[in-house]
Formats: structure tokens, C-alpha cells, sequence
């Protein structure tokens, strides 16, 4: 918890001056013995024993200083204004104590004191109070060598307000004494090279602060504003939840206001201002009561409503705020609160509370006393004048507390009490772990151990670090490095019930432990929200980027401001708020919406699509012509038409032929390697094969026109049947040569191709050498243009030999073909480049097949009259 502004340390300047009397001290040579100068007139409470620990409280929540003059006896100033919770928790500590000295396990045979001081909520009375715990109030006491003894407390318990913390702590830190706070939260506490011998039960505002961001991640709250006081707990609490913001990247903050002191219309007014103007519906604010209560009559008059307030641990629980007024607007809060805890025994110990109980030099300073008058409005003898008067009675302190209502007895929500007690056992068992240390085995020097005649506070510190224990609730209790006590708060929700009551229930909690790191614990069944739709609010600058878009940040604005872009093609973001979309890997594509990697599309000549299916049966149709053709010519074998110009040679253009038309079929389907390199082989290797033939036809032709001519019988013992088997081998094996040569020194592969679409995958044949692929071509073009020019140099040969004209025309269909064949094939991108290639095949074969098989088909089984060798023979006379 924090405390008053930077100012008030005037006023600790001022009380250390007054308050370095205690340290001055007065000897003799005769007389070792130090005395003090001059005594604090401080409320508190004394109970002796073998050990005294100290506390500091605030009984009373606020002070009036004397003016401050340059006398030699400054006037103390008066504490006003008694706080019965805080007068609870000074008796929170004594009942601690009470329950120690009775337990027979803990510090056996050792009798635990207290001196309990008030610090009136005023730093200078808070630090003069811890110089007297740390010096003593005896008047005078003897020392042993070098000034040396037993120190009057072993430990203080307190200060409860941060600001008191730091100035208690930098002063006795000096002197190792343990300092255990349990309600100072600023994180600056938790530096050890400047309070090396602070220790608090309650969690830093570094785990506050951490909590709440885990609230603002649970609820999805990425955009919220941040009000904070002017003071060490409003400005290191700020500090620490801006840059744990930042680096969590849980969210961003619309604005950041500091609440100002005192009474300041105009600037809470601007305030909010900001609030209304801004998109933010969540509020968090660092602040404490008074803070509150300004800024909130503000928002009431301005009729702000529609926000989500966050409340740290020092309103959360503040009664001041739960008034029908303020419940519209602050219905609904979220808030840290010190963890609840339950301690049996202690409503019984507050019951038996008596004045006569506590004694003190200073019978005006009793806090008994104080808090028996200001319950029962009376007044211990000698009242003041008037008294009796003005209404009031004489106190006789047999008074029933349980006659009156008090929230002394209230221990339905004991928090900062918790604190207290597990502050009060963390000593214990630190100075208990101490006593029990075996001479020679000790920590210290020379293994030495603490003693309970010669104990020294850095002793007790030592052990303090290493405590380790379990409260009666369960809660483990140890402190770190830092000092800091393993950390849990609950959380807080208001909740204005419908018949105008106020209740603050718990609606979960945040702890750490020591194995499951920080945990988050929320039932949202139970939370209130003051909102008509009863959900939680939306509070984004920004909404979220769905999967399949990335985050691009508006210039000049927070990290939350952004706009959502579209993945560009072929990359994805599979996750919300995606900063970037990432590329899909080389087979896959990005899905239409964006938001994953789906398998790119397979392109190839299939056997199932529809154009794949059409050239499939255009193959295997000419197959089974060529089959039929050649079960004809075999069956008509003997007949003139068969025999005519080499039968032979044309069963095996035939053949030819029919290896032409399956060879088309290694084009469809996907490309793999064997495919891709037997497809160009067999196509080239047929076609020679087939156009081979047609060549020898033609040359058999010419050659048997010339042998009829006189002189020319000798032409034809060239062209002979093994001259005319030869030279088909041989231009066949010129072929296959080339096709060995083409395979050998750069083979066709597969190839994946996404150049022509990203979103597909084309699988096709790349051939390897385009000049292997080239000579294959221009092999095969240059024996059919041969055959071309032959054929069509015979084309006006006697009937007889009519068949030159058969074979012209199918030559010139054949280069037709091809010759369009070649910028078709170059121009078509992937699966139809090897349609046009199939094509190219299929209408050459069949323009081949047709065009010299055709007309002798027709003759042998529609005109079998004229197939006999007169009729041949006749049409030769004829013409």
C-alpha cells in the first residue's frame, strides 16, 4: 500500500534532527552507560518478555503538527482520528504473540514480548516511532565493551504504508535489523542492495501488477486506460505495469493520468474527460480512498457510465466507495484484494480485552484506553472539563464490548490481519530455528550460533530469509531473494444486489508457488458485471485479425491499433492476431480463405478426365483398325492386291503403324521417369520405323518403272526383298541411335512445374537436351519429306502403280501435321502440350492409315472383282 506524497519527507528531515537525540549518548570514563536525551510522547502498548518484538499501526489516520519554532523543547503533534481496523491489527499481533508464548513446540522455554507503537498515518510520527523500537525508551542502561549489547527488539512488524517503509527501512537497514511489512507493496521495496533487511507478507506490486494483467489477457481487454496517485505506490506501480504491459504484449493503454492531491476539481474534470473521449472500457486504477472518492464524484456528476473498473489492492476493500451514490458507475468491479484468511482463537482474544490489561508510562497514551473512550464515548479519570457535561461519562472498563457494534469483532474478513499474523510467526520461527542451532554446527563464524543472552538482529535476519512454514489455512509462507513472500491475492468482484445492498464477493484468486509458477483462478458463474447485456465488456482499439489475415499497425498509434490485411496468394496465418503470414511449402497453396495450406492441384493427361479419355479411345481405336487391317491382309494374303508392290513391307507398316498409335498412350498419365524416357524413344523409333517403310514402298516404285522401260531390268536387283528389309533396318537403327545417344547424355525427367499456375502442380516430361529432341524430329521429318518428293514425283505413273498417289497424299498429311505440330506444341503449356504431341500422332497415324489402306480395304472386301490381276492388269491397258 502506499502512502503520502514526496512532501511529507519535510517533515522526516525535521524528526531526524529531533530523533538522532536517541543516538547520542552521554559516558564517563567511571560510568559505562549511555542515556537518552529526550523521549517521543508515542501512543502504544508494552508487554514484557525474553525477546520484544516491535509493531507499527495506524491507530489513528491522521495528525496535527505544532508549528515549528526554534525552541529548545519542540512540541509533539497530536494524533486524531482513532481507526478501530487498525487498532484490530495492533491486537492482531498481540494475540500472535500470546498464542507463540502458549504453544510448547515453538520457542519452548523463551517468552515473547511486543512494544506496539501508532503511527498516526504520518510519516514523521511512523519513523520516530521505528527509531525508538530500534534505540529503546529506558532512560538510562548499562553497555558492555564497545557500546555493544542486546537490542531493545529483535524484529519490527510494519510500517503498513509504503512511503514509511522506505524512510524506517533505509535508516535500519544500516543495522541489519528485520523489518517485516505486511501491507507496504511498492516494488521499489523489493530492492535488497538498499533495504537489505526488509522482508512483507503481503505480495509487491510487481505480482499485483502481473495479476492484473493476466485478468486483462483472461477477458481478452487489450485496450484499457491507467489512473494512478502521486505518490511511491501510485508511480512505481504505474511504471511497473506499463513496461510488464509492454513486454507480456498483453495489451496497450489508452491514456495514463496521474490523480493529483488535495482537492483539485479541475484537474480530476480533465481526467475525465479523457475517460469519456476514449474507446477504453476498462479501467485500472492505482490509487487509494481518497483518490477515489474525488474522482468518482466527478464521474458521477459527468454521468459516465459503460466502464469496467480494475481496482488495485488499496480500494478494493474500502467501505468509503460502497454508497448507493457510487454503485451505479463502480458496480461490477474487478479488484485485488490481501488474501483472506481465517485465524481461530482471535475473535475470543478481542473479546477479553481489557484496559487494565496494558499499562504505559504515559496513561494518555494507552491505545487500550483510546479505543475503550472511543467506543463507549467515555473517558478514563481525570476527564476533561465539560465532559460530563457535553454528554459523556466516566470509563470504568468493565464496559461489554459485545453491547455495542464495533468492527473490532468483525473477523469475517480478515486480510491485512492474515499478514500481521503470518508476520509475527515468520519471526518466530526464524528466532526458534536460531535457539535450536547446536554449537559448532552454526552458520556464523567459526560455525558458531546466536545465543539468547547476546542476540543480534542480523542473526535473526539470516534465519529469517531460510524460514519455511504452512499457516493453520494451508498458505505456505517463505520469502526469496528479494524478501518478498510467495505471492497470492484473491480477486474481487462488487456486487449491487437488487435490493440496494452492497456486497464485495471473492471470485477467485492468483497465487505463486514454488512448483506451478503463477496460477490464475476465476469462476466467471459468480461474477457481476454492471452491464445490461451481463457480459463481460470488449474493450480493443482494434478487433481481432481472424486467421487467413496479419496485423499491419496504424502509424503513429499503440501496437493494438492495427488494421487487418488480407494474405497475399500462396501464404496463410492459421492463427488470430497473426503478426505475419507465412509461405506455404512448395506442394501446397493457400486455401481459399486464408487460413491453411491445402495440397496444390495435380495437372497432368489423365486417363479420367475427359480429353485424356478422348485420346486414350482415338489410341486405341486405331489400334484395333490396325488390327483389323492386318487380320485382312493376312487373311487376303494371296490375293494381287495384297501382294502388289512387297506385301511385306506393308504387314509391317502395319505394325509400325500399330506401335505408333500405343505409343501415344505413354503421353497420358503421370510423367515418370520411365514414361518420360520411353514416350520420345518409341515415338521416334516407330514413325522411322513407319515412315521407313513408306520410303521403300516409294523407292520400290520407281524402281519397278523404270525396270519396264528398256535397259532398266537391272534397277530392280537393287531392291530386292533383303535390299528392302535391310534399309529399313538401317534407318530404323540411325533412330535408335540417336534416341541411345539422347537418352544417354541428357535424359527426359519429370518435372514439377508451378510457373504456369501457383496454385497447381503440372507434372510433366521436360526432355533433357532440346538438340537430342531436335535430331529425333528432324530425323523422322527428313525421311517423310523424302517420301514426300519421291511419291509425289511417281504420282503420274501408269494405274498400275497408282498406290504413289496414296502414299503422296499420306505424306502430305503426315508433314502437314507435324509441321503445325511444332509451334502448337511450343505455345501450349503444360498437359496440352502433350495432347498436341498425342494429337500429332494420332492424326499422322491415322492420315498414314487411312489414306494407304483405305482404298485397298475397300477394293478387297467391297470390290472383290476387282481384286484379281487381270482387273489390275486391265486398268493398266486401259490407261
Amino acid at each position: 500500500m502506499g502512502a503520502f506524497p514526496v512532501k511529507y519527507l519535510l517533515l522526516c528531515v525535521y524528526l531526524i534532527l529531533i530523533s538522532s537525540s536517541f543516538f547520542f549518548t552521554e559516558t564517563s570514563s567511571l560510568s559505562p552507560s549511555c542515556r537518552l536525551r529526550r523521549q517521543f510522547n508515542l501512543n502504544g502498548i508494552h508487554k514484557a518478555g525474553d525477546v520484544i518484538l516491535g509493531g507499527l499501526f495506524e491507530v489513528h489516520y491522521s495528525s496535527v503538527f505544532p508549528e515549528l519554532t526554534f525552541t529548545t523543547e519542540p512540541r509533539q503533534p497530536s494524533c486524531k482520528g482513532f481507526d478501530t481496523l487498525g487498532f484490530r491489527h495492533a491486537m492482531t499481533m498481540a494475540f500472535a504473540i500470546d498464542e507463540i508464548n502458549k504453544n510448547s513446540s515453538l520457542l519452548p522455554n523463551v517468552t515473547l514480548g511486543y512494544s506496539l507503537y501508532d503511527n498516526c498515518a504520518t510519516l514523521g510520527i511512523g519513523f520516530s516511532a521505528a527509531l525508538s523500537l530500534a534505540s529503546g525508551r529506558e532512560e538510562q542502561f548499562l553497555l558492555q565493551k564497545n557500546c555493544l549489547g542486546t537490542p531493545p527488539v529483535m524484529g519490527i512488524v510494519g510500517d503498513p504504508f509504503s512511503t514509511f517503509s522506505i524512510a524506517t527501512s533505509n535508516v535500519l537497514g544500516l543495522f541489519k535489523l528485520p523489518i517485516v511489512s505486511y501491507f507496504a507493496t511498492c516494488s521499489c521495496l523489493s530492492d535488497r542492495q538498499r533495504f537489505p533487511s526488509f522482508f512483507r507478507t503481503i505480495p509487491s506490486d510487481t505480482f499485483q501488477v502481473r495479476a492484473m494483467i493476466q485478468i486483462l489477457k483472461h477477458f481478452s481487454w487489450t485496450w484499457a486506460g491507467l489512473l494512478f496517485s502521486n505518490d511511491d505506490y501510485g508511480l512505481h506501480a504505474s511504471r511497473s505495469f506499463q513496461s510488464d504491459l509492454a513486454r507480456s504484449g498483453g495489451g496497450c493503454l489508452a491514456y495514463s493520468e496521474v490523480l493529483p492531491w488535495g482537492n483539485e476539481p479541475d484537474e480530476y474534470k480533465r481526467i475525465v474527460d479523457v475517460m469519456t473521449k476514449s474507446s477504453a472500457r476498462v479501467v485500472i486504477v492505482f490509487a487509494h480512498q481518497m483518490h477515489m472518492i474525488q474522482l468518482m464524484e466527478e464521474v458521477v456528476k459527468q454521468n459516465v457510465t459503460g466502464l469496467q473498473w480494475v481496482a488495485s489492492e488499496a480500494w478494493t476493500l474500502v467501505d468509503g466507495l460502497h454508497t448507493p451514490a457510487f454503485m451505479p458507475y463502480l458496480g461490477g468491479t474487478l479488484g485485488i484484494a490481501i488474501r483472506r484468511g481465517k485465524i481461530p482463537g482471535l475473535r475470543d482474544f478481542l473479546l477479553r480485552i481489557n484496559p487494565d490489561q496494558h499499562h504505559s508510562n504515559d496513561y494518555e497514551n494507552n491505545m487500550v484506553k483510546q479505543f475503550w473512550e472511543y467506543t463507549f464515548q467515555c473517558r478514563f479519570a481525570p476527564a476533561p472539563a465539560g465532559w460530563v457535561e457535553a454528554g459523556g461519562g466516566l470509563c470504568t472498563g468493565q464496559e461489554d464490548i459485545e453491547s455495542v457494534e464495533t468492527e473490532l469483532l468483525d473477523v469475517s474478513e480478515l486480510r491485512p490481519e492474515y499478514n500481521i499474523y503470518k508476520a509475527v510467526y515468520a519471526l518466530a520461527y526464524a528466532l526458534d530455528d536460531m535457539l535450536q542451532c547446536e554449537p559448532g554446527r552454526g552458520p556464523f563464524s567459526k560455525h558458531s550460533c546466536g545465543s539468547l543472552q547476546r542476540l543480534e538482529p542480523w542473526q535473526l535476519m539470516y534465519y529469517l530469509e531460510k524460514v519455511n512454514f504452512t499457516t493453520p489455512f494451508g498458505d505456505q509462507v517463505s520469502f526469496d531473494e528479494n524478501g518478498d513472500a510467495l505471492p497470492i491475492y484473491d480477486i474481487m468482484n462488487w456486487l449491487w444486489l437488487p435490493d440496494g445492498k452492497i456486497k464485495v464477493q471473492s471470485v477467485g484468486e492468483v497465487k505463486k508457488s514454488s512448483t506451478k509458477g503463477e496460477e490464475l483462478t476465476l469462476d466467471e458463474d459468480k461474477i457481476f458485471w454492471n452491464f445490461e447485456s451481463k457480459e463481460p465488456p470488449t474493450s480493443v482499439c482494434s478487433k481481432s485479425c481472424p486467421p487467413g489475415t496479419r496485423m499491419a499497425r496504424k502509424r503513429g498509434q499503440p501496437v493494438c491499433c492495427f488494421d487487418c490485411i488480407p494474405c497475399s496468394e500462396g501464404m496463410i496465418s492459421n492463427e488470430t492476431d497473426s503478426m505475419e503470414c507465412i509461405d506455404c511449402p512448395e506442394d501446397f497453396w493457400s486455401s481459399p480463405q486464408h487460413d491453411q495450406c491445402v495440397p496444390k492441384k495435380a495437372e497432368f493427361l489423365s486417363y479420367h478426365e475427359p480429353l485424356g479419355i478422348c485420346l486414350t479411345t482415338a489410341s486405341l481405336l486405331g489400334t484395333c483398325i490396325c488390327t483389323v487391317v492386318l487380320g485382312i491382309f493376312t487373311y487376303h494374303r494371296s490375293t494381287p492386291m495384297v501382294r502388289a508392290n512387297n506385301s511385306e513391307l506393308s504387314f509391317l507398316l502395319l505394325v509400325s503403324l500399330k506401335l505408333c498409335f500405343l505409343c501415344s498412350l505413354l503421353f497420358i498419365g503421370r510423367p515418370r521417369l520411365w514414361t518420360c524416357q520411353l514416350r520420345h524413344a518409341a515415338f521416334g523409333i516407330s514413325f522411322v520405323l513407319c515412315v521407313s517403310c513408306i520410303l521403300v514402298k516409294t523407292m520400290v516404285v520407281l524402281a519397278v518403272f523404270k525396270s519396264s522401260k528398256p535397259g532398266g531390268g537391272a534397277s530392280l536387283k537393287w531392291f530386292g526383298a533383303m535390299q528392302q528389309r535391310g534399309t529399313v533396318l538401317v534407318l530404323t537403327c540411325i533412330q535408335a541411335a540417336i534416341c541411345t545417344a539422347w537418352l544417354v547424355s541428357s535424359s527426359p525427367i519429370p518435372h514439377k512445374n508451378t510457373k504456369y499456375h501457383n496454385d497447381k502442380i503440372v507434372y510433366e516430361c521436360v526432355v533433357g537436351s532440346t538438340v537430342g529432341f531436335s535430331v529425333l524430329l528432324g530425323y523422322i521429318g527428313f525421311l517423310a519429306i523424302l517420301s514426300f518428293l519421291l511419291a509425289f514425283l511417281a504420282r503420274n505413273l501408269p494405274d498400275n502403280f497408282n498406290e504413289a498417289k496414296l502414299i503422296t497424299f499420306s505424306m502430305l498429311v503426315f508433314c502437314a501435321v507435324w509441321v503445325a505440330f511444332v509451334p502448337a506444341y511450343i505455345n501450349s503449356p503444360g498437359k496440352y502440350a502433350d495432347a498436341v504431341e498425342v494429337f500429332a500422332i494420332l492424326a499422322s497415324s491415322f492420315g498414314i492409315l487411312v489414306a494407304l489402306f483405305g482404298p485397298k480395304c475397300y477394293i478387297i472386301l467391297m470390290r472383290p472383282e476387282r481384286n484379281t490381276k487381270k482387273a489390275i492388269m486391265g486398268r493398266a491397258t486401259k490407261s
